[in-house]
């Protein structure tokens, strides 16, 4: 397996437009965070990768049904995943001794690129792995016509 390393290059693609300012600063102030319940689950986290037919994003959904997730195309550009995952229902009677998994809502928006077909948008949920595959059109490739030098 090999390890894919963050340049500094600037890459608009890989921005989620709407990323909350305050995210680095969560970790380090808890009261931060707001309802500690749902921070974590909050801000799903969702890979995002390009083939030469495809772009793929992966999003790891554990306890989440495909009833709790809508995927939506807003604006003809941009990719929404958003959702909820319920609270166990608790029981009177039950003696907790630790809750550590997260509920709560979540979305995330990405920006398309260009080549990207949204009318044709596919979205699988397998064990607890979102997956959403957004074709790409075919790039043309500009012909060539070779020029007779004169002279």
């Amino acid at each position: 397996m090999s390890m894919v390393r963050r340049s500094n290059v600037f890459d608009p693609f890989s921005m989620d437009l709407w990323a909350d300012p305050f995210e680095a600063f969560r970790s380090i102030i808890p009261a931060a965070s707001g309802n500690s319940e749902t921070a974590a689950f909050a801000n799903a986290r969702v890979d995002w990768k390009e083939t030469p037919e495809a772009h793929v994003f992966k999003a790891d959904l554990p306890g989440v049904k495909k009833e709790e997730v809508k995927v939506e195309v807003e604006d003809d550009n941009v990719l929404v995943v958003s959702g909820e995952r319920t609270k166990e229902k608790e029981d009177k009677n039950d003696k907790w001794h630790r809750m550590e998994r997260s509920s709560g809502k979540f979305v995330r928006r990405f920006r398309l690129p260009d080549n990207a077909k949204v009318e044709e948008v596919k979205a699988g949920l397998e064990n607890g792995v979102l997956t959403v595959t957004v074709p790409k059109t075919e790039v043309k490739k500009p012909e060539t016509k070779a020029i007779e030098i004169s002279g």
